[in-house]
């Protein structure tokens, strides 16, 4: 049948309406995802790939698997019961879960800001920053930003500061990886039997699947006001997110086994990976890492402070959200600016063990997971809370798989350190 004039225009209309609804929705897959390869994530990435080569990629894209189930079901849960996840726990499970869940969220993300804080000086003494200059500017810019910024704003400065994480991509790419090996570290599982590598792994799992993500996606789609409408395009932004920390992920890994595991160099932070890199991948790859390392740092030291925020107010009865004013949410930035000062506050002491704490926090990380992926999947099969978007058995029981992994990597962990 031949086309009518009439159809160009309308086709190109659906189009236009089509892109435009889907920008209405971008933002909180995106953000909480990349946000995922903070510095302790780029640190365990790094360690992974000087250590161990191409030979543990297969963790990090069961992770991302794992992420873009997860974020997902936090994104739909979000915006279905329009409530953030520590306030949900506290109404499924009771008061004293919901006490036990936040208390363990703060001391993980206030250890996992500082280590944001610790990536912002080490990106910036690269450059000849000293650390008493780049931590408080950069705590004072990402404080300004909540504080006086508004939601849109908000959004807009961390979406751009997302695109930072192409510099990863350049590195990779000038290291000249060797690309059989990658493919076949990325589709062959296979674990050293040793502590050290079992402790990567379930780093891997804990930075990736991060759980300060899993409730700031939660919180933000419900501040975004996303509603049931819109989760088609908006798992599209959850899924594109959720691949993209993996694929940066991936880069980073095979930037550092392509120079320092080939060359037989061992690192223990990002830093050094990045400083690493020069003589083996020339100047450039080295500045593109270094400054991958600032600009994750810059965002996740953004979000992490305000996915606690959320959740202390959640559990506290007081939902809050950017666009209120400092009077009408006192708790809500207060809890902001206090885990920005202790995390900054805490790389400015001498002799703080960095890296001790960069690698830690993302097995506490995993820890955490436990109890939190327990709840987001109870939840989800909830038809009280969750009505007609209730997720079924097959679906479900691809939780109950993510969650036996963590807790077989979390049991033998511990078997390990005892022994």
């Amino acid at each position: 049948m031949a086309q009518t004039t009439t159809d160009v225009p309308i086709r190109r209309k659906r189009r236009i309406t089509s892109i435009t609804a889907l920008a209405a929705v971008i933002g909180p897959g995106l953000i909480a995802g990349l946000s995922d390869d903070d510095p302790a994530g780029i640190t365990t990435y790094s360690v992974l790939g000087a250590s161990y080569g191409y030979q543990l990629l297969w963790v990090l894209l069961v992770s991302t698997v794992a992420l873009i189930l997860f974020q997902d079901l936090g994104a739909r849960i979000g915006v279905v019961t329009g409530q953030g996840l520590a306030g949900l726990i506290r109404q499924r499970y009771g008061a004293r879960a919901g006490m036990l869940s936040i208390s363990a969220l703060v001391l993980a993300n206030i250890g996992t800001t500082t280590a944001e804080f610790a990536g912002i000086a080490a990106g910036g003494e690269i450059f000849g920053i000293p650390r008493w200059v780049s931590v408080p500017t950069a705590g004072i810019l990402v404080s300004v930003l909540v504080l006086r910024g508004g939601f849109r704003c908000v959004e807009r400065v961390l979406l751009v500061l997302s695109a930072i994480f192409l510099a990863y991509i350049g590195a990779g790419l000038l290291s000249g990886p060797d690309w059989g090996a990658a493919f076949q570290g990325l589709v062959t599982p296979t674990l050293p039997p040793t502590k050290d590598a079992l402790l990567l792994a379930t780093a891997t799992l804990g930075t990736t699947l991060a759980p300060w993500g899993l409730a700031f996606i939660q919180s933000y789609a419900v501040d975004k006001k996303i509603n049931p409408q819109q989760l088609k395009l908006l798992r599209i932004d959850v899924i594109a997110g959720a691949a993209l920390t993996g694929v940066i992920g991936f880069f980073v890994v095979v930037a550092c086994a392509a120079t320092l595991h080939a060359n037989g160099i061992r690192i223990d932070d990002a830093s050094a990976a990045a400083r690493a890199l020069e003589p083996l991948a020339g100047r450039l790859a080295a500045e593109l890492f270094a400054v991958g390392l600032i600009g994750a740092a810059l965002l996740a030291a953004s979000i992490l402070p305000l996915s606690t925020a959320y959740s202390v107010c959640d559990v506290a009865g007081r939902p809050a959200a950017l666009d209120d004013t400092l009077q009408e949410a006192p708790l809500f930035y207060g809890t902001f600016a206090t885990v920005t000062v202790i995390g900054a506050g805490l790389i400015l002491l001498p002799g703080v063990p960095l890296v001790p704490i960069l690698i830690g926090s993302q097995v506490i990380n995993a820890i955490l997971l436990l109890p939190l992926l327990y709840y987001m999947s109870g939840i989800a099969q909830n038809r009280t809370l969750m009505g007609r978007y209730a997720v079924g058995k097959v679906t479900a029981s691809s939780y109950w798989v993510i969650i036996a992994l963590v807790l077989a990597s979390v049991a033998t962990l511990a078997v390990l350190s005892l022994t």
